[in-house]
């Protein structure tokens, strides 16, 4: 991961985010394709978890895994279950994640976090990330 060129975040809450690192996949928005078809083999994937549990409003604010895009194009898995939205058959991308611990928002010291209204942009559901923020992540996160 030395020679990491690009990196995203993508915002999903914990709850779901044990669920992808369990299956080594992530989907975004839903299972729609547009968000990790942004992504390419060798990106460094961080997710951001607002809240524990999805739809919930008590907040979380912390990262909560890390890891590397390892395939080369989206993949649609089999059709789920997505409550109220039916059944999807949801686009995701294979991930090498590492193992770690979360690291609350405010414990790392990141370019992302010192523009002015930064947590706005969370509201895609991904964003780029520098590189140098990956990697500070990554270090803070580590199982050592």
């Amino acid at each position: 991961m030395t020679d990491l060129q690009r990196a995203w975040l993508g915002v999903i809450s914990a709850d779901h985010t044990q669920r992808a690192v369990e299956g080594g996949f992530i989907q975004l928005n839903h299972g729609k394709r547009y968000g990790v078809a942004r992504l390419r083999q060798g990106d460094g994937f961080v997710i951001y978890s607002p809240t524990e549990h999805y739809r919930e409003k008590r907040p979380l604010r912390a990262f909560t895994a890390l890891g590397v895009v390892v395939d080369e194009a989206p993949y649609q898995a089999e059709p789920m279950s997505m409550g109220e939205r039916g059944i999807v058959q949801p686009w995701r991308r294979r991930i090498e994640f590492l193992p770690v611990h979360r690291a609350d928002v405010h414990e790392v010291e990141l370019e992302l976090t010192r523009r002015p209204n930064w947590g706005y942009q969370l509201r895609r559901g991904l964003v780029p990330l520098e590189p140098d923020d990956f990697e500070a992540l990554r270090e803070a996160m580590s199982i050592p």
